[in-house]
Formats: structure tokens, sequence, C-alpha cells
């Protein structure tokens, strides 16, 4: 931004996420566990639209944490492409993951293989993107608290909801503020649909008629008759 403001260069920002799912009473627990854990720790939680936080119903919880960590104890480790948690882009950002680790041992915060069970909201793996493979799994219990909780975050990119109840997901989507929204899916995008974020996520828009008009120059035209 301060680069391209001083000869006006048009441009757009895409910036951190701290993206939630919102996992709902009626869904298959399990399933939906595995789905989610694909999305969060692909490319070892490397993404800006994975998942980095998780607010599950508590009538599911013991079932989606369980379903959760026996997903992420099978995920293998290592370098190379039959590796599915691969190592941590670069120094700054391992030390920064290890911090966050180092707190979340200091806060005696509980711990189940890569996944912190039930933090309070005000903790710093809630409230900061993590990027990397570990993750903060909260309970709920009522709709408008979670959909609060969930936008209590500088961070507007990418919001899930997983439910097998439509009218339910679309009204707790329809008020998630975050410039993408999925049901039943995740950081599923196509070049046809801008992508945006809000808050501090992001300026501008990618893809879709909106990215390409962020690149055009406007010209009106006035006329009046000779």
């Amino acid at each position: 931004m301060e680069s391209c403001s001083k000869t006006l260069k048009r441009f757009t920002l895409e910036l951190g996420g701290n993206d939630a799912a919102i996992v709902c009473s009626d869904v298959d627990a399990a399933a939906v566990a595995t789905k989610i854990g694909i999305i969060a720790w692909c490319n070892s939680g490397q993404i800006c639209i994975c998942v980095k936080r998780i607010y599950v119903h508590e009538s599911v919880y013991d079932a989606f944490l369980a379903g959760l960590v026996g997903f992420a104890e099978s995920l293998k480790l290592g370098v190379g492409a039959d590796a599915f948690v691969g190592p941590l882009s670069n120094q700054f950002q391992y030390e920064r993951v290890k911090e966050l680790l180092t707190d979340i041992e200091k806060t005696q915060l509980k711990v189940a293989t890569g996944i912190i069970d039930n933090p309070p909201d005000d903790a710093r793996i809630v409230t900061e993107e993590q990027f990397g493979p570990v993750i903060p799994v909260m309970k709920w219990t009522d709709e408008a608290d979670v959909i609060r909780r969930a936008n209590n975050s500088s961070a507007g990119l990418g919001a899930s909801v997983w439910s097998r109840d439509m009218d339910q997901a679309d009204r707790i989507g329809k008020q998630l503020q975050a410039g993408n929204i999925w049901i039943n899916c995740h950081a599923e995008m196509q070049p046809s649909t801008p992508f945006s974020g809000h808050k501090q996520s992001g300026l501008g828009a990618e893809m879709g008629i909106d990215g390409l008009k962020a690149y055009c120059n406007i010209q009106s035209v006035y006329t009046r008759p000779a």
C-alpha cells in the first residue's frame, strides 16, 4: 500500500484470515471432523483460507473432537509428495508457531494431538492466526452467541457453517462478517466468483467481474446537443 501510494498505482490486498468453522448439532460429527481436518491442516495450515478456529455444538463436541484427533493421528508428517503435513515455510513462522505452543503450555490449555481442546475465547491460539498445524476447537450452545464469537476478530476473510438444516446454515452464514462464506465446505473457489476480505483481511477483490473491474479505468462521457 505504501509503495503504490507514491504513484497512485491500483492494487488489491489479500491479507491474513482467522477463518471460523461453525459445526451445528445435526451433523455426522466424524465425517465433518475429517472434512474440516483436511482443510485445517492442508499445507500445514499455511493457506490464508484454511480453517483456523472451530466452534462445535456441545451435543456433538466429544464425537467431533474424537474424530478430529483420529484424523490428525492418521496424517503422515515429513517432506515429499507422500507427506500431508510438511515443514513450515520459513524460520520466522516456525518460531512464531513455537511461541504460540509455548503460550499454550504456559497457560495450561488442554491439548489433544495438535488440537487445543476448548480454550477460552481470549487465548492467543484463538485470537491470532496461527498459520501452522495447530488449531483450537471450542464448544457452543446458543446460536446468537457463537455468531458473536466467530465475528469477534479483526480478520474477515472466510468462514463456514456445517449443518444438515439449510435454513439454519443460511441464517448463520448471512450474519458472519467475512468476505467468503461456505456452507458444508470450505476454501472452495472459482474464477467467476469475487474473492475479497472484510475488516483487516484485505482491500478490493480478486477474480469475478469485480476483480476485473478493479483494474479498469472508469470513463464517463457527458454530451449536449450541438
